[in-house]
């Protein structure tokens, strides 16, 4: 088996996100593990929806974002990279204001494909979505 490189630190990660989607809308690493990933949203106007609730799609943004860090720690030798080919959200309450948290777990880390389930949850700790998405990993042409 192939060893594992070293982890990345929070601030690493919370780097990364600058200057993208990720530090737009104010998304950080709290935990980074090989087998979890925790980051959490202060929510604010500009993430909600104009119902006054938080818009599904910042809710998306920070499970896709939180499952896809765990992919590239997950990535197989040669690989370069990866994208996500499919998602699925089930959305069972909401939050306007707060912190809501994610917790993502990686279910399948495959030569080609990657499977991730998380897991969002308000200020009150209640889940308000459960998340799975299918990364494909990506190596170089030719």
């Amino acid at each position: 088996m192939t060893a594992r490189p070293p982890l990345p630190t929070l601030d690493d990660l919370n780097a990364r996100g600058e200057g993208y989607l990720p530090g737009l809308i104010g998304l950080r690493y709290t935990h980074v593990s090989y087998e979890v990933l925790r980051t959490e949203l202060t929510v604010r106007r500009e993430l909600l929806a104009p119902n006054g609730f938080l818009h599904a799609a910042s809710v998306i943004a920070l499970a896709d974002t939180t499952c896809g860090y765990g992919t590239r720690l997950h990535l197989p030798e040669g690989a370069e990279s990866f994208t996500t080919i499919e998602l699925k959200s089930n959305h069972l309450g909401t939050a306007r204001d707060g912190v809501i948290t994610c917790e993502a777990r990686p279910v399948h880390t495959g030569r080609t494909t990657q499977v991730w389930d998380a897991e969002v949850r308000n200020a009150q700790g209640r889940v308000i979505a459960l998340f799975r998405c299918t990364q494909a990993v990506l190596y170089p042409r030719g």
